[in-house]
């Protein structure tokens, strides 16, 4: 579709017509002989006088040449404009980070029927749950001593999944840095642009002496627009290590907006990713645009092309003639 992207330009087109009409022709002051005979000069050669003013004209076709090209000209200056076909651009409208517990008490062989231990249960539920987010920018954080940034944000599925099986339980360190990886989580979030924000932390402790508490770490998140959603693995009842700390984890969630869950079996930590897609449903955002390519060269050339093509024709017109009229006098001449 041809569109003007200054159609005020077309505002310009009766400017001509205003200098017509309201500025006078150019004068040009010649001196004269003045002849006493000048009645009897007319009557001898039988020409009538004219008037002592003469306002050259140009031809009729130059007049309309000029008007063309001025319409022309007019046109370049809306900057015309081909708008093409609708191009559709999607884009993931939320950035979700899942932070996984390395540490040694994942190696607990207790989540579900099959004797699983905690991390290869993790495992098998989260990827089903990754396939289902295709609208979202994926991340994976894993920690123990230390929260590594294992995965960056990426809309690659089999490279999630693949990062996310290599994993390994003590690969991190033995110990559960939960607040640190909050703060990694936090940060990487900063490097993006992204309106919604959302951290899944899988663990079965309590945290080991993080440098930024995991409450705190929590309320930096919530400032940043993170919201988090905590889930407890395996039994809460447990001692030891293995011990876990339900009001850090629960505290953490409802700072940032976010849900707590608790899940022993692989079944139970199915339920609670379904439930977490009914509350952080995958959204995608639609860019919409029109590719435009200016044609102010068009009606510039086409204006070009006729001023050359007249001036030469005029030209050539006027050398005609006077080749023609020669001619005459030479034929003339030798009668």
């Amino acid at each position: 579709m041809l569109i003007f992207d200054a159609l005020w330009a077309f505002f310009l087109l009766p400017l001509p017509l205003l200098v017509y009409f309201f500025s006078r022709a150019h004068k040009t002051q010649r001196a004269a002989v003045r002849s006493p005979m000048f009645k009897t000069l007319v009557d001898i050669t039988g020409h009538q006088p004219g008037e002592g003013a003469l306002v050259a004209r140009r031809a009729y076709v130059m007049q309309v040449v000029i008007c063309i090209c001025w319409g022309l000209m007019v046109a370049a200056c809306a900057s015309p404009q081909w708008l093409g076909e609708p191009m559709v651009k999607t884009q993931a409208a939320r950035d979700l980070m899942v932070a996984v517990d390395l540490s040694g008490s994942m190696e607990a062989e207790d989540f579900g029927a099959d004797g699983l231990n905690r991390l290869e249960g993790v495992k098998q539920v989260l990827a089903d749950f990754v396939s289902r987010r295709k609208y979202d920018r994926l991340g994976l954080i894993v920690f123990g001593s230390a929260p590594y940034l294992q995965v960056p944000f990426t809309l690659d599925r089999n490279l999630f999944n693949q990062l996310l099986a290599e994993t390994r339980i003590r690969m991190a360190g033995p110990k559960t840095m939960l607040g640190d990886a909050v703060g990694l989580a936090v940060n990487h979030f900063e490097r993006h642009d992204s309106n919604e924000r959302v951290l899944i932390v899988l663990t079965d402790g309590n945290d080991s002496g993080s440098r930024v508490p995991p409450l705190e770490a929590a309320r930096v998140a919530s400032d940043h627009g993170v919201t988090i959603h905590t889930i407890a693995i395996g039994a809460i009842d447990a001692d030891g290590e293995q011990v876990m700390d339900i009001e850090t984890l629960e505290g953490m969630s409802k700072s940032t907006g976010g849900a707590f869950f608790h899940a022993e079996t692989d079944a139970a930590l199915d339920a609670i990713y379904a439930e977490l897609d009914r509350l952080e449903p995958s959204k995608q955002k639609v860019l919409s645009y029109r590719p435009k390519s200016a044609l102010y060269f068009w009606p510039l050339g086409i204006a070009l092309m006729f001023l050359s093509l007249t001036y030469y024709a005029v030209n050539f017109g006027r050398w005609y003639v006077q080749r023609s009229r020669v001619q005459a006098l030479k034929v003339d001449g030798h009668d």
